[in-house]
């Protein structure tokens, strides 16, 4: 039950924070956010404020913010449509009654005639036992049409993605990678604060109960100064050292307070993976580093093991595009609650940085320009901003729906390989 709650809360947290970013700034650009959502599917949950539908969804496999203009709208009035409309006190059209208009006995039903609902906002038509006398009806731009009794704010053009600047469009898409930067980030700095950030000479800090290391007399607080013939001035010189020596005795020169000391320690042998997903079997002595806590430092080690943690990411990322690296490394959904139940057993700092590592990779992915993805459709501003103008929408929609249908198609075989790992 531990490791569900945590899988929820940090899914719910990478998600959340991504679209927020999306919906603060499509909202700062004067975009009509229609929905933001955390996930796929039926609705469990929805909410309604300030022009925006909230809503949590069944399946857990992502999110999406609606901006009106950037996605197929439902309705569209042509001439010869028979509506009812409801007007506010300013004598302007606040509903257009699509359809079940019996439901409606106090509003006005005409035939439709000209309508803008973009530019100009307006409605012509005739009463419908009247057709000789035209009639103009001023729409107010928060009008809502009114489908099976479900509400739709109309959108304006000025409300519309594409009516936009190149430059706030473009904002609007990078901003949900962004935030999961900036989450990161803030999530390296907690614990930070929290557990201090890792002294960078090879000093112990915790040394694990019956590890090689506690065997061979190592102490919180020992320093080593030496392996070998070899000098040993910061903690990667010496876990490396140890990672490339499992089974073999090395020797040590410690510095202990004001004491210098030499003991004997033999790595044990670990199986793990490589880069390339490849097994490998390297040396760990089991001590961690020793953590110290300063605020410079602590500043530091956030934006620092962001940027470690990014580039990391994008060469696994260069090696699997490349062929170096084979689709069987990825994980949907189901690897990732695996990994997560592991990490959460494993204590809350870990867990912290698992969430802070996703965050990476979540903004990373997502700005790879593949369809469908913010990547994808940055891509295109970018053409647009090139060109001067706009690649054409039809042609941009079948790019973005080719590419989700390839992008679910290889969610079900990454998932499926999860399972099958989850058996083997």
């Amino acid at each position: 039950m531990t490791t569900v709650i945590a899988f929820i809360l940090m899914f719910g947290l990478l998600v959340s924070i991504h679209e927020w970013g999306h919906l603060i700034f499509a909202k700062r650009a004067g975009m009509l956010v229609r929905e933001f959502a955390i996930g796929f599917g039926p609705k469990i949950l929805s909410f309604t404020k300030n022009e925006t539908l909230y809503t949590i969804r069944l399946i857990p496999a992502g999110g999406y913010v609606r901006v009106a203009g950037d996605d197929p709208e439902i309705v569209e009035l042509k001439p010869g449509h028979h509506i009812a409309l409801d007007f506010n006190r300013d004598g302007k059209v606040s509903k257009i009654i699509v359809n079940n208009k019996s439901k409606h006995p106090n509003a006005r039903t005409i035939e439709v005639e000209k309508v803008d609902l973009d530019h100009k906002l307006y409605i012509e038509g005739y009463e419908l036992d009247d057709e000789e006398t035209k009639l103009h009806f001023d729409v107010d731009p928060k009008a809502m049409f009114i489908v099976d009794e479900q509400e739709t704010q109309i959108a304006p053009f000025d409300r519309q993605f594409a009516s936009k600047t190149v430059g706030q469009r473009a904002m609007q898409l990078f901003a949900g990678p962004m935030m999961n930067f900036v989450l990161a980030i803030f999530i390296f700095l907690l614990m930070g604060m929290i557990q201090g950030v890792p002294v960078e000479e090879a000093q112990m800090g915790e040394v694990q109960p019956e590890s090689p290391a506690e065997e061979a007399g190592l102490q919180e607080n020992d320093v080593i100064t030496q392996i070998g013939d070899q000098s040993v001035s910061t903690w990667d010189q010496f876990t490396d050292i140890v990672r490339e020596n499992p089974d073999e005795e090395l020797e040590l020169v410690i510095s202990r307070g004001d004491t210098e000391e030499e003991l004997t320690v033999v790595p044990a042998e670990v199986e793990t993976v490589d880069d390339r997903g490849d097994p490998i079997h390297i040396g760990q002595i089991g001590v961690t580093p020793a953590y110290e806590k300063n605020i410079l430092g602590t500043l530091a080690f956030g934006f620092e093991t962001t940027y470690e943690t990014s580039k990391l990411i994008l060469n696994n990322l260069v090696m699997l595009v490349t062929g170096q690296l084979s689709i069987d490394v990825l994980s949907g959904p189901v690897g990732i609650y695996d990994a997560t139940d592991q990490v959460v057993q494993s204590g809350f700092t870990n867990f912290l940085m698992w969430t802070a590592m996703l965050s990476i990779n979540l903004g990373i992915i997502n700005l790879v320009p593949l369809p469908a993805l913010d990547g994808g459709r940055l891509m295109f501003v970018g053409l647009e901003a090139v060109r001067g103008k706009p690649i054409a929408p039809e042609k941009e929609g079948v790019f973005h729906f080719v590419g989700f249908a390839l992008l679910m198609l290889l969610m079900i075989v990454v998932t499926w390989n999860d399972i099958q790992r989850l058996f083997l």
